[in-house]
């Protein structure tokens, strides 16, 4: 396989799609120049939101007799499945959207709002939804022109097309209401882990694995933005058109040592699948496992701290024992808690226009970190973290182990520690994977000791 980095330790090759990406980009701008109400939307989403109407797209449906067989083969498609007299084909090396092939004759774009109904109501514009409310799809036709239709779809654990009626919406429901108000702080992060395990496995006895994981990652966005404030402001930009966050790329979370066993267990159990692992070097100090679930459009960066010698375990399954030194994800687990418990998310990953949404936040007095990722395929950086109030017993507990010095102890006591942020990321050809040199030089700059004020600006430009 070829690697991304030296660290690129597991079998995944993400490759560039540069004509998959010209020939579909192609059937967009066509049904954009045909259908007026579309294109006017995607001019608000660019100006309004900082976002390509191209990362709204759930998936396109075009005449298969217009389409030369042989020729999209070779882009890298695949028909995965069949239903309806639709023929679905998707590049699985890509983030690209499917691609519905029928015998009919008109072009179907439909879009992915986070909450179809906020949707439509924000857009104005009066249709019938199809699925009652929390099914695990819903289905909207939003504007029809001659034979261009724009519609748009909300999706709850469940990656097929047509809508039917769910018979486990009650406990779904459920579901939400637990994770939303679901216990966080704990005596211990152990007791924590098992709290939450037990909790979802409650879940599990009474609700599929993919309608699960929709519920939990819908709160974890809940929480993750009560303590973002870019994040805060961004939604609420999107939420002008009723977006929601239909357009996140990933969810990263980091872990203590011992404890990152039982959150890969806990993300499995859900239906998620591992894919790559990374091993940063041994002077970064830390490693990281991706995961993808088969059904729900939700992908995990989970972080943790191992050494030179665990780089080529499966850190994720074997485990890792516990260690005095702290790297960065380790002190910052220290600082503030298992992301997954207290402290939440890390970052919140979306696709946006790169250059576009930093000039955009700049209006908002919201600051970008330098790019990590500056590529024609992938561009990556970080809002300015938020800073936290961090617990004196937390902070006294790192300084007796010698993880910080008095200095930081007492900055970090009165100003705080650099907590989550937002990611502004930007993909292109459809590449699919992460930079492995690029994660390893924002892992080193996010390291809350190199955060402090008197450091803090050489590490985001300010």
């Amino acid at each position: 396989m070829t690697k991304l980095g030296h660290g690129f330790i597991t079998g995944f090759d993400w490759n560039l799609y540069p004509e998959a990406e010209r020939f579909l980009q192609k059937q967009v701008n066509n049904f954009l120049n045909s259908n007026r109400f579309a294109r006017k939307l995607a001019k608000r989403m660019e100006k309004e939101t900082s976002t390509r109407f191209f990362d709204w797209i759930d998936y396109i449906s075009l005449p298969s007799k217009k389409i030369n067989r042989k020729k999209f083969l070779r882009l890298g498609f695949r028909n995965v499945n069949n239903f309806d007299g639709y023929h679905v084909f998707k590049n699985p090396g890509s983030i690209f959207f499917n691609v519905l092939l029928s015998h009919d004759d008109y072009v179907e774009v439909c879009l992915k709002p986070e909450n179809i109904e906020y949707f439509v109501k924000k857009i104005k514009v009066r249709v019938k939804i199809e699925g009652k409310k929390f099914n695990s799809l819903r289905k909207a036709y939003i504007n029809k022109q001659g034979k261009y239709i724009l519609s748009a779809i909300e999706r709850r654990g469940n990656n097929s097309f047509s809508v039917r009626e769910d018979n486990d919406t009650s406990e779904y429901k459920k579901a939400l209401r637990m994770f939303f108000k679901r216990k966080r702080k704990f005596n211990s992060d152990k007791e924590g882990m098992v709290y939450t395990h037990k909790l979802i496995k409650k879940v599990l006895k009474r609700l599929s694995k993919e309608r699960t994981a929709d519920a939990f990652f819908r709160n974890e966005r809940i929480y993750w933005e009560k303590r973002n404030k870019s994040g805060q402001i961004q939604n609420k930009r999107q939420n002008e058109l009723g977006l929601g966050w239909g357009n996140h790329d990933h969810h990263t979370y980091r872990s203590s040592r011992e404890n990152f066993t039982r959150l890969v267990r806990i993300f499995e159990d859900i239906g998620y699948k591992c894919r790559e692992r990374f091993y940063a070097g041994e002077r970064a100090g830390w490693g990281a496992q991706i995961l993808e679930h088969p059904i729900c459009d939700i992908v995990l960066f989970a972080d943790v701290d191992i050494s030179k010698d665990e780089r080529h375990k499966d850190f994720s399954h074997k485990g890792l024992k516990r260690i005095d030194k702290f790297g960065t994800v380790g002190l910052w687990i220290g600082l503030h808690g298992e992301s997954i418990l207290q402290a939440g998310m890390h970052h919140l990953e979306a696709r946006f226009m790169f250059e576009r949404l930093m000039k955009d936040l700049f209006n908002y007095n919201v600051g970008i970190m330098k790019p990590f990722s500056y590529f024609g395929f992938l561009k990556q950086a970080f809002t300015k973290g938020e800073r936290w109030i961090v617990d004196k017993k937390r902070l006294a507990n790192l300084l007796r182990k010698g993880v910080i010095r008095k200095e930081q102890f007492d900055e970090f006591l009165k100003e705080g520690a650099i907590g989550s942020h937002m990611e502004n990321l930007q993909r292109r050809e459809g590449f699919k994977g992460f930079n492995q040199d690029s994660v390893t030089a924002i892992i080193k700059a996010t390291d809350p000791r190199k955060q402090l004020h008197k450091d803090y600006h050489k590490h985001t430009g300010a």
